[in-house]
């Protein structure tokens, strides 16, 4: 049995720490903020989109982000500095094929441990009011057919059988057609991570430190020892291994222990609209993408495009009380996960997962 630090105590995380747990290692999970899962696996829109894990550096999304830059409510938003990288199609089959089995691995999860994350296995729904992008859209169906993915291209009218929110929207006229992906699923990632916390801690005797950050990694001797930051107070623990789960922050321990790597932030929005005539009593509304360094300040003229689009298309929805975010996706160049050990022997990575986190 080793002795295993785990820093960051989100979705990936907390899934580290348990895939350690179970093989019977000592675990402990560090985390700056005050409970877990409050940075960015707090209020993303919960998809776990194998079918769509398509990634981003396509030259289409480039050419838009420039054209896009002047324009405040973009959905793509950047101040240019990203790499461009190719490998767009191996990229993208490549993380269908780790989402594809990270889904079944929540599930089991889920399942064994009696996790309640508002698991919602009906797919989902893409619908289109604008012909080039459905048509684009449609293009991919082909090759990821080929790839055993479940694409179904709909009509207008398949759209409002699957969703019929739709009905009596002046709105829905403006639908061309849909692509439903059955197999996928949706949840919400905050609680899942708060609930499996609560399994590692209780039923598998994890030790969570909470409102800790790590100062220093140092290796002494056959031992790595952590150097951190809890109230005021400097706390050190040694320990055989480290897994580095710290999402944006990642960039910054590479940076400590000297190896090269490349995450940067992108900035993900959402509005949680409160529903109190539904069983949810939820109606979250996530998307756009923007590149302008580390912060979460929320920008108005980012969250109204996201209530004008309730407006439009869900017009009995009352956007009157809702709670905005922001959060940071850890991006890399060509939008493929970190998964390797570091310079300091016993170190390893497990960051930059990017848009497809909780995917």
């Amino acid at each position: 049995m080793k002795k295993i630090a785990v820093i960051g105590a989100g979705i990936a995380g907390t899934t580290t720490a348990y895939a350690l747990l179970k093989k019977g290692h000592s675990v402990t999970i560090i985390d700056s903020r005050r409970y877990p899962a409050m940075a960015t696996s707090y209020a993303n829109g919960g998809q776990l989109s194998a079918s769509n894990a398509e990634t981003w550096n396509t030259t289409k999304n480039v050419v838009s982000g420039i054209k896009w830059m002047f324009t405040p409510d973009a959905p793509l938003l950047f101040n240019p500095s990203p790499e461009i990288q190719g490998e767009h199609k191996k990229n993208t089959l490549e993380t269908i094929d780790i989402a594809k089995k990270a889904r079944e691995i929540y599930f089991k999860i889920a399942d064994e441990e009696g996790i309640e994350f508002e698991l919602l296995k009906k797919g989902i729904l893409r619908f289109y009011d604008n012909e080039k992008e459905f048509k684009l859209d449609k293009e991919k169906v082909s090759w990821l057919d080929q790839e055993g993915m479940e694409w179904d291209i709909l009509t207008t009218d398949e759209v409002k059988e699957i969703e019929p929110a739709f009905e009596n929207n002046k709105n829905y006229e403006k639908i061309l057609g849909g692509i439903y992906t059955k197999s996928d699923a949706s949840g919400d990632i905050h609680k899942f991570c708060t609930h499996l916390e609560k399994v590692l801690v209780e039923k598998y005797s994890a030790n969570l430190q909470l409102k800790t950050t790590v100062e220093y990694i140092t290796r002494q001797k056959d031992k790595l020892v952590l150097t951190m930051r809890h109230e005021n107070e400097i706390i050190n623990g040694d320990f055989d291994n480290v897994v580095i789960c710290a999402g944006v922050n990642t960039q910054n321990f590479a940076n400590r222990l000297g190896d090269k790597m490349n995450i940067y932030p992108v900035k993900g929005y959402s509005v949680t609209i409160d529903l109190k005539d539904e069983i949810s009593n939820r109606f979250r509304v996530a998307g756009t993408a923007e590149l302008a360094g580390v912060n979460t300040d929320i920008r108005q003229d980012r969250i109204k495009p996201l209530l004008k689009w309730v407006e439009k298309y869900f017009p009995n929805v009352s956007t009157e009380t809702y709670t905005p975010w922001a959060g940071l996706r850890p991006m890399t160049p060509n939008m493929m996960p970190i998964t390797r050990e570091s310079k300091m022997k016993g170190v390893y990575y497990h960051a930059g997962h990017g848009h497809l986190g909780w995917t």
